[in-house]
């Protein structure tokens, strides 16, 4: 939802509605319990992701916190079409590059926000309609798309394009009189833009089982069916002081139809069950193998455009709340576990022989016609491991087009992966993960690993 610039329309449902640069994924141990967000989330093969802004990344306290706590950074605003293309046909990618940039030298992934929606458009573009407005559209998310392909983990393709209230219908606007289809158009033009990107639908009070989410549901069905790339859901959960008793009922039903949920925009109403709530929301999407990660909207109280609110995880001081240690409490209670259901779990290359001497590796795809997502679990032997390299083989006329958490030699053929400086050292029996998305097939033969 999010409109910080010049200001917020109201929560529509009041119920339902961390100085260590890239320390934030450290390794975890079988006996070890993570010190920050983006460590505990990643030992369950999830990210933790935080909103902001390319001017915040000049501010050090704040970056601190970034730095130390985050797996992910999505822009607040910095990629909306009013930012990307402020006039028609001429684009500005200044500040959407600079964030993407932090994240790469930090060893975080980039979700992208949003691609079209129906607020925050350009004044030429809300002067548009019918045929024009639809072929605007479709050059923006291609030409968005194409800018940053190969380095964005997940885009909010369409962002709020249903209607509140009961009717389960999509909400009028410019976008939806194009053509009931446009949502369509949009995700194909994403998909062959970038065939890389997971490519999410992005909506508020869909948190629970509702007639909206309903409405939504039935869309992901109905595209999955005819083939209409779409790969994951991005619940926003602007919550208030109470979480809906089908919050992780709606989560699985959604995965069960073949798709990602993220949790996309996470506050909460600071109250007595603020941190209670954070925790039951994170529980939750570790209770569903296809529920990829969590984003929080907004770093200290003090940032979140919920004035007055302070539904953050952080105080305006930048110290710990409450609910940041029952989120960091839930996640390392939840236990490894790579997403993944089990009735459609990637494939995984190869088998994982025992270990018996210093490290093995294995591959998890996440494939689609074009392109793939790999992820690579590095297990130490009985001796603790200090730097470790990863060979994969990736097949010829494919090619890795970008890596978080390690750093790669070569794109196909015979490619090395490098830890990085921060997940190195792996306890004995332990493990850490890295990735890299691809263009073409993956890797097929099982990855070797060595020490050193």
């Amino acid at each position: 939802m999010h409109i910080p610039r010049k200001g917020r329309f109201a929560l529509l449902s009041a119920t339902v509605a961390g100085a260590v640069v890239a320390a934030s994924i450290s390794v975890i141990g079988t006996a070890e319990a993570a010190t920050t967000l983006g460590a505990s989330a990643a030992q369950t093969g999830r990210y933790f992701g935080v909103a902001t802004s390319a001017f915040r990344l000049t501010d050090a306290p704040y970056m601190s916190i970034v730095n130390r706590e985050f797996t992910s950074l999505v822009a607040e605003n910095d990629m909306k079409w009013d930012a990307t293309e402020p006039q028609q046909g001429r684009f500005t990618f200044t500040n959407g590059d600079r964030l993407v940039s932090h994240a790469q030298a930090n060893g975080m992934t980039v979700r992208g926000h949003t691609l079209l929606w129906h607020a925050q458009q350009p004044g030429w573009a809300q002067g548009l309609s019918g045929t024009a407005l639809r072929t605007a559209a479709i050059n923006h998310v291609t030409q968005v798309a194409t800018h940053y392909r190969g380095k964005i983990h997940s885009w909010d393709v369409v962002n709020e394009a249903f209607a509140d209230g009961g009717s389960g219908g999509r909400r009028d606007s410019n976008l939806q009189r194009t053509g009931n289809d446009w949502i369509e158009a949009a995700f194909r033009a994403a998909r062959a833009a970038d065939p890389g990107a997971k490519l999410c639908y992005n909506d508020y009070n869909t948190d629970g089982i509702n007639a909206k989410s309903t409405g939504i549901y039935a869309m992901v069905r109905d595209f999955k069916a005819r083939g209409v790339p779409i790969d994951c859901v991005g619940l926003q959960s602007h919550l208030g002081t109470s979480l809906d008793p089908t919050y992780q009922q709606n989560i699985q039903r959604f995965a069960s139809l073949g798709v990602d949920v993220q949790i996309t925009e996470l506050d909460v109403q600071q109250g007595s069950d603020q941190a209670s709530i954070f925790a039951a929301v994170t529980r939750a999407c570790l209770a569903v193998a296809r529920c990829t990660g969590i984003t929080v909207w907004g770093l200290r109280d003090s940032d979140s455009w919920r004035t007055g609110q302070n539904p953050l995880l952080f105080d305006a001081s930048g110290n710990r709340k409450p609910a940041y240690t029952a989120v960091l409490d839930a996640l390392n209670a939840g236990g490894p576990a790579t997403p993944g259901s089990p009735s459609s779990s990637p494939p995984v290359t190869g088998s994982s022989p025992p270990v018996t001497g210093g490290c093995s590796a294995r591959v998890t795809l996440d494939t689609w016609n074009g392109g793939y997502v790999a992820t690579v679990r590095v297990t130490a032997g009985p001796a603790a491991v200090n730097g470790w390299t990863v060979g994969v083989t990736v097949p010829a006329g494919s090619a890795v087009t970008s890596t978080w958490n390690a750093a790669n030699t070569g794109t196909s053929g015979a490619v090395s992966f490098r830890n990085a400086g921060y997940n190195g050292q792996i306890p004995a029996g332990g493990y850490t993960e890295f990735g890299f998305q691809g263009t073409g097939a993956g890797p097929a033969a099982t990855p070797t690993c060595a020490v050193g």
